[in-house]
């Protein structure tokens, strides 16, 4: 008989959260889990790395105050919910111990052997290298996740749960990591996440992502979603029940399930549509899973003759798979009172791997070793790492990512039937590489469905492409303007760089002159002995004329070669500056009358300024630091030296001109003087009477002053206490602190920059 299950889940489908502080307990649930889906893993491994990372990470605290190793082991837990197998999650555990502790890559190896310590690696993050941004940074470390993943897909898996599990303690990050973290984790790891077919932890990004970038919006849909969950449940239930009833008149073992559109899917449905939430009615979908394909298209059938179908809106991603694996029958349909839905069908195989990806199956289960079809479907691994490890700047570098691997797709045949997917709006050109790249370097026309297409016209799904080449043909530079994806055109390069490359340094040092002409410099200014070593090592070439010949080709612009050496160039401008200003700023400085005593470097403030006595300084309001803090200095205008904590956005590296930069100055907290300092404290939970009494009586009661105090509730109901009091240094917030959170309903208690 039928096996329906009558769920309506009106939530987003996601790995189960945990509010577990005892880790001890949480690695034995951990091997427990690992024992039931691979009774022969190596459990023993798993555990001593949990006790080495656990004497590393001693002492060390998250943003949110607990220890550190809570991380590492809900990494692995959320590696263990996916069934990775036990070299994966012990990577999980360890994953932070070289990049934060003393632990070095060769100590992992020696204890835990080469396939642990690669993955390790694989995810620590490049902080020993000096960029020049934060940006060149993000790109270089995503160049090393890619590269370590066409080695071991398990690099990228470990990266995505380890962002996961980031995202879901972001509230304890100031709000500028917030946003810059959410936008990062939108625009590189969800699609990723994506492209290796993880729904669950997709959704989970971007919805959490959205919490963060848009949280009115995201308020918006959620109460939105709840205040008419009744109803959808009853229209949901009863669409199952008639389909449920028709499964078991066609003899058809099945499962049955409701859900809602994730939060992000709506979002971006309303802000690309221009609509309310209110306009939007194909906000659920009803799933059906069955036992074979043969029984996917008789419930295709069965659906299409009890409702009317919406056209152009059927897609067989059986017959045609995603490039991540995914296989569905998706077909949206009007409903009995006229409101569209979504129903996907499929088998209970093709769920697992829509819902785990590539972590659902491949050959890294223990003692599984050669080519498997796995590595037939890491095909587009190797592909993009093929096009990303030739491209220079880092610019180029992530659009192309951005484009080669999250676009949507278009699906085209070749002549014999086999199935082609490329980025859409791509052309004939791009298919032509795709093919082979001496298909590309001899291509002469392209036929769609028969009829000859010139060079830039865009594939369209279900077309078939027959590729026309000639010996005599070659690439041609017009085809760099025409292609989209970062294969073809990497491919062109290449062959202009290998066929040309005397032509491409004499026109790359023609791109170079002009430049500077362009800008108003000489070469002899900018291509300095001292500078060029730095030039080419940025790049990884080895003499000029290799830079040249990149120019010449097109695999790096005349303009960033010459951005990047006019950077030197405004840094030795800069230091004289700064050098010459505070020579001036010391000179201005009131003369005070001699004293008896040395002179001391201290100010009044508690701060000593290095390399400067009895200067100005004043503490910055816009983030009121306070004795313990780390801070930084910055050399105002007139006004002395302003100090500010190290993580207030207003001086931080990447928030600063070139010129503002070179004002930034050392300066360090005198243990010797003592001196009160504001700090503005906030205080979030449940709403309550007397919660503000309570926290007023608690800075009367241990004599702490205070200056402001400000009480509201927010539209979901939660109470918010802002106050600004004066203390000595961290310890004492520290200890103010611990009281607040031991006050009944109290949820969080931060520090705020005001």
């Amino acid at each position: 008989m039928i096996d329906t299950v009558k769920n309506v889940i009106l939530e987003p489908e996601k790995i189960p959260q945990r509010n577990i502080k005892d880790t001890d307990k949480l690695i034995e649930e951990i091997i427990d889990m690992v024992n039931k889906y691979n009774p022969n893993a190596n459990t023993d491994m798993i555990y001593i790395a949990y006790r080495f990372a656990k004497n590393l990470h001693e002492g060390q605290k998250r943003k949110s105050g607990d220890p550190y190793i809570i991380h590492p082991v809900e990494v692995a837990y959320i590696a263990a919910q996916l069934a990775l197998d036990s070299t994966a999650i012990t990577a999980c555990l360890l994953h932070d111990v070289v990049e934060d502790t003393a632990c070095t890559y060769d100590d992992v190896t020696a204890l835990f052997g080469t396939s642990v310590a690669e993955l390790v690696d694989g995810v620590t993050k490049l902080r020993q290298i000096k960029y020049t941004s934060r940006e060149e940074q993000q790109v270089e470390n995503l160049r090393k996740m890619f590269l370590a993943m066409s080695k071991d897909i398990r690099v990228v898996i470990i990266k995505l749960i380890d962002r996961l599990h980031n995202m879901r303690t972001m509230n304890f990050m100031p709000r500028h990591k917030q946003l810059r973290i959410s936008k990062e984790t939108l625009d590189v790891y969800a699609p990723l996440a994506h492209r290796l077919g993880i729904a669950k932890i997709k959704i989970e990004l971007e919805d959490l992502a959205l919490k963060y970038l848009d949280p009115v919006a995201y308020e918006e849909i959620r109460e939105s979603i709840n205040q008419k969950k009744s109803a959808r449940d009853k229209y949901i239930a009863d669409i199952m029940d008639i389909l449920r009833q028709k499964l078991e008149d066609m003899d058809i073992n099945g499962t049955i399930t409701g859900r809602a559109k994730h939060f992000y899917s709506i979002w971006r449905k309303m802000y690309t549509q221009n609509k309310t939430i209110d306009s939007l009615y194909d906000l659920f979908a009803v799933r059906v899973i069955v036992d074979s394909i043969q029984d996917c298209y008789a419930v295709l059938g069965m659906v299409h003759d009890l409702y009317t179908p919406v056209p152009m809106r059927f897609k067989d991603y059986i017959a045609m798979p995603k490039p991540n694996m995914y296989q569905s029958l998706h077909t949206t349909v009007i409903g009995p009172n006229g409101t569209p839905f979504e129903i996907q069908i499929r088998t209970w195989e093709m769920h697992h791997v829509a819902e785990n990806g590539i972590a659902a199956h491949w050959k890294y289960k223990e003692g599984k070793n050669g080519e498997t079809e796995m590595d037939s479907k890491l095909e587009w691994v190797r592909t993009l790492l093929d096009t990303q490890q030739n491209i220079i700047d880092s610019d180029e570098f992530f659009n192309t990512l951005k484009f080669d691997l999250f676009s949507d797709e278009v699906f085209v045949f070749t002549p014999q039937g086999r199935v082609i997917s490329l980025p859409a709006n791509s052309t004939v050109i791009d298919f032509a590489f795709a093919i082979h790249s001496e298909v590309g370097y001899k291509m002469s026309g392209a036929k769609i469905n028969g009829k000859i297409v010139p060079n830039n016209y865009q594939l369209v799904n279900g077309e078939i492409v027959e590729i026309l080449t000639s010996n005599q043909h070659g690439p041609s530079r017009d085809w760099l303007k025409i292609c989209k994806t970062s294969r073809a055109r990497n491919k062109i390069n290449q062959w202009f760089k290998r066929e040309r490359r005397d032509e491409n340094i004499v026109e790359g040092k023609d791109a170079i002159e002009h430049e500077l002409k362009r800008l108003g410099h000489t070469h002899a200014q900018l291509f300095r002995t001292e500078w060029v070593p730095i030039l080419l090592k940025k790049y990884g070439f080895n003499t000029l004329d290799d830079l040249y010949a990149a120019v010449g080709y097109g695999g790096l612009t005349a303009g960033k070669v010459v951005m990047r050496l006019r950077e030197e160039l405004l840094k030795e401008i800069r230091e004289r500056e700064r050098q010459t200003e505070l020579k001036k700023m010391i000179e201005q400085e009131p003369q005070k009358q001699p004293e008896p005593e040395k002179k001391s470097p201290r100010s009044s403030n508690g701060i000593i300024v290095k390399g400067i006595e009895n200067c100005l300084v004043r503490l910055a309001r816009c983030c009121n630091p306070v004795a313990g803090d780390d801070i930084v200095g910055f050399i105002t205008k007139g006004r002395g030296v302003s100090v500010h904590r190290a993580d207030c956005t207003n001086v931080m590296q990447e928030h600063l001109s070139m010129e503002d930069r070179a004002r930034l100055i050392d300066v360090t907290w005198d243990a010797e003087r003592a001196s009160t300092y504001d700090a503005n404290v906030r205080i979030t939970g449940q709403d309550r009477d007397g919660m503000l009494l309570d926290v007023t009586g608690i800075l009367i009661t241990h004599q702490v002053p205070f200056r402001s105090a400000n009480a509201y509730v927010t539209k979901s109901g939660e109470a918010v206490i802002e106050v600004g009091i004066q203390i000595k240094n961290t310890s004492d917030l520290a200890k103010i602190t611990k009281l607040f959170k031991q006050l009944p309903g109290v949820e969080t208690v931060t520090r705020s920059i005001k």
